[in-house]
């Protein structure tokens, strides 16, 4: 008989690449992931993983395991969440993956709430990029992963992963007090072409996003400094090194330094969607995950 935890070991050398990655995502040490495969490989009496220079790949063997019984693996999980709907409980343990904005303003609280009304549920918590996020349910790895999407700044969602929006949320850009952009009702990108802007990293939706803001004005943003956390573009912003567009979502209070300016031509517009697995549709605990989201 195949050990199924042992193939999701399987699965996630195939998913990252090496037995160390298998085992960081999985929660494992490398020692107890390489056990596994080997237990594996004893079970099937085929050679599954194979040397490759200082690292390993599946083999053919292994390839062919891991497609099929991924499949497995989806219907078990199927099978298992019909079981807790006609149980009509929730419970069992949820595994959620969010962004930092979405973690501070709308997943925490909720969740607090969830664990409160159903004793039988523990949930862990994580924060990772949107795209890691997306990859992460795709995978297996996480049960329910809270991203969002900017305006048409596209995001890849597989086939196999169901979207529900939870949540809209609208950026500002935040200036100083005294810039003397700081009195207007609102503002346009072509009113900020000569702006210092503290914005997040290249690659990042909230880059790409700022980046089409500026469609249409001949120019680019002029990135003066950069930051992960929107916390840090505040403090930057509070001391006069530049401007930031920062969503509202999870955003601390300003304080008297700070000025709050309404955007348009485009309105700096974000929806919040939830993605699970599709084999997990009818798990209570996803649903009930959802509809708290939602509320």
């Amino acid at each position: 008989m195949i050990d199924l935890g042992a193939l999701t070991s399987l699965r996630a050398v195939a998913t990252h690449g090496s037995v160390v990655a298998a085992a960081d995502a999985l929660g494992f040490t490398p020692s107890a992931v390489s056990q596994q495969v080997k237990r594996l490989e004893r079970q099937t009496g085929v050679p599954l993983l194979e040397r490759v220079g200082r690292g390993v790949m599946l083999t053919g063997h292994g390839r062919h395991l891991v497609e099929e019984g991924g499949r497995l693996l989806t219907d078990l999980e199927q099978l298992e969440s019909g079981l807790h709907r006609q149980a009509g409980a929730v419970s069992g343990h949820l595994r959620l993956t969010t962004f930092s904005t979405a973690m501070r303003g709308l997943v925490a609280p909720v969740v607090r709430d969830l664990l409160d009304r159903h004793p039988d549920l523990t949930v862990t918590l994580t924060e990772r990029e949107p795209w890691e996020t997306v990859d992460l349910v795709a995978s297996g790895q996480t049960d329910v992963g809270v991203v969002h999407r900017w305006g048409d700044v596209a995001l890849a969602v597989p086939d196999h992963l169901d979207t529900t929006l939870v949540a809209q949320d609208v950026a500002d850009v935040v200036v100083h007090a005294d810039h003397p952009l700081a009195g207007r009702d609102r503002v346009a990108p072509a009113d900020l072409v000569d702006e210092a802007w503290v914005a997040t990293p290249e690659g990042t939706i909230c880059r790409e996003w700022l980046h089409r803001m500026y469609d249409g004005t001949g120019r680019l943003p002029r990135i003066a400094h950069t930051a992960m956390e929107f916390d840090s573009h505040l403090a930057m912003v509070s001391s006069g090194l530049g401007i930031a567009l920062v969503p509202r979502l999870g955003r601390q209070p300003l304080g008297a330094g700070l000025v709050a300016l309404p955007a348009h031509d485009p309105v700096p517009t974000r929806d919040v969607v939830a993605v699970h697995r599709r084999s997990m549709a009818g798990s209570p605990a996803v649903s009930a995950v959802l509809a708290a989201l939602a509320a």
